[in-house]
């Protein structure tokens, strides 16, 4: 049997109002329409659904088994337009999106909170994970997007600069570094330093190879976490180097940020999106609002690959 969402509808406001003209007015039809769906409907199921007389229109005891079934698979059809409608317009769906644990815990919290007051069917999961892990959650589909300090990606994940972050000193009030006017990188290589995580140890490797002999900078200590390094600054054990976008946590230790002078050296913060697939609309909507929060000065090459 092929009968049609209309003969449906017509059906069950017939049913529900008692009367064609009243059901006609509902779906916004003329009476001989709705009538003649009745017909079609009757014709198609093989028995009448309605006893009609010239004062009333009542169902028929065939009707009154077909309704229930016919009102649970419009009300289902109601849900799946509005589902449909959801995801048409980005307003459903989960998102995963890793980060770092520093931005996970100081950037992310206060665009969820944001994102969700827009969008409040959606879901975004944050996964948290290391800066090394940003571009391999994404092409191996663990995450839908990736936020975080640039990275070199494949060709399976697309990257897009957000902003740049300078490298700063972080150092305790009573340091030596803190107490100076203006800081060179000669003027670090005097003291000890301590880098976060295997990504901090490489690309500062990256920066000394660009340097001078006099003013490349080596890490006495490497850990695991940003949050031991800026620990280690505040008991005035040492300095770190880290990208300006650590300050909400660095700040409550009381630690204070110096500026390098010559050259200033700067990290992207960056969006990663799958390349291979078309993202969720949901992920897209979340990248949008992503880029528009935080994005500060789009350079003309910022939607470019990194090799």
């Amino acid at each position: 049997m092929h009968f049609t969402l209309r003969q449906l509808q017509a059906f069950l406001a017939v049913a529900s109002t008692g009367s064609f003209t009243q059901a006609a007015e509902y779906l916004s039809l003329s009476p001989s329409a709705v009538s003649q769906l009745i017909i079609e409907l009757e014709s198609l199921l093989g028995y009448r659904l309605f006893d009609r007389s010239t004062r009333k229109v009542a169902l028929s005891a065939a009707g009154r088994t077909f309704l229930p079934s016919v009102r649970d698979l419009l009300r289902q059809m109601d849900t799946t337009r509005m589902v449909a409608t959801d995801i048409r317009d980005q307003a459903a769906g989960l998102v995963r999106i890793a980060a770092p644990l520093v931005i996970a815990s100081t950037v992310l919290p206060r665009l969820l909170a944001g994102f969700r007051r827009r969008h409040p069917k959606s879901i975004v999961r944050p996964l948290d994970c290391a800066v090394e892990d940003l571009v391999e959650k994404v092409a191996s589909r663990q995450a839908d997007l990736s936020l975080g300090p640039d990275r070199p990606v494949g060709p399976e994940v697309l990257r897009i600069a957000l902003f740049p972050s300078p490298w700063v000193v972080w150092c305790a009030p009573g340091h030596r570094l803190a107490r100076m006017k203006r800081i060179r990188w000669s003027d670090l290589a005097k003291f000890e330093l301590v880098t976060a995580g295997r990504d901090h140890e490489i690309h500062l490797a990256s920066m000394r190879q660009q340097m001078l002999e006099g003013s490349r900078v080596m890490p006495q200590h490497v850990v695991d976490n940003i949050s031991t390094a800026l620990g280690m600054a505040a008991a005035g054990l040492c300095f770190t180097l880290s990208p300006a976008y650590v300050e909400s946590l660095a700040r409550p230790l009381g630690l204070v940020r110096r500026d390098i002078e010559d050259p200033m050296p700067t990290r992207e913060m960056s969006l990663y999106l799958p390349a291979d697939r078309h993202p969720s609309p949901a992920a897209v909507a979340f990248a949008d609002y992503l880029q528009k929060k935080l994005v500060t000065a789009r350079p003309e090459s910022s939607h470019q690959r990194a090799d």
